[in-house]
């Protein structure tokens, strides 16, 4: 693994030591989400899924299939609760749904919570166009970690993950507070 810093032990309360700067891990982390952000921003992940898959999908219906995914364990996904999450317009969240509907991705019915109310949820078609994504995403992130030592990878999942988390909980009290 080629680091271009090690962040054990460079913070001043873990190691002891207190510098006037910058702690040069807490930069180095600043710097890789400023990079993991042009990623992301670039699409690269979906960008690749669309080639790989080959379908007439677009970056916009794949978001879609993803907060159906996310939210579908937890609550009945609307058309609204799709356009929410993606944050967009309800009448752009609805044109996604109707075509992929039409694609046979995704289907509606009524809600078993209120009769007058639309749910979607994936068909099988959808499902399987998800789990080639999602290992189209596996691979890219084998191919990343490739000649990680598994010890690494296994650290890195967690931290990652503990991460995330923690900027998760700064975005619901940033939300709260508006």
């Amino acid at each position: 693994m080629t680091d271009r810093h090690d962040p054990a032990n460079t913070r001043p309360e873990a190691s002891g030591a207190t510098h006037d700067g910058p702690d040069p891990a807490l930069a180095g982390i600043g710097q890789a989400m400023t990079r993991m952000r042009l990623l992301i921003g670039r699409r690269f992940v979906g960008r690749m899924a669309l080639k790989r898959i080959g379908t007439g999908l677009e970056l916009s219906d794949i978001d879609a299939i993803g907060v159906i995914k996310r939210v579908a364990p937890h609550q009945e996904v609307t058309v609204g609760a799709i356009a929410e999450q993606m944050r967009i317009d309800p009448s752009r969240g609805s044109r996604i749904v109707a075509d992929l509907v039409k694609q046979g991705l995704l289907e509606r019915a009524a809600s078993q919570e209120d009769g007058r109310r639309s749910i979607v949820r994936m068909t099988a078609s959808g499902k399987q166009v998800l789990e080639q994504i999602e290992e189209i995403k596996r691979e890219l992130i084998v191919e990343a970690t490739a000649g990680w030592p598994q010890e690494d990878i296994v650290k890195f999942a967690a931290l990652y993950d503990r991460f995330t988390v923690g900027l998760e909980t700064q975005l619901d009290q940033f939300e709260q507070g508006e």
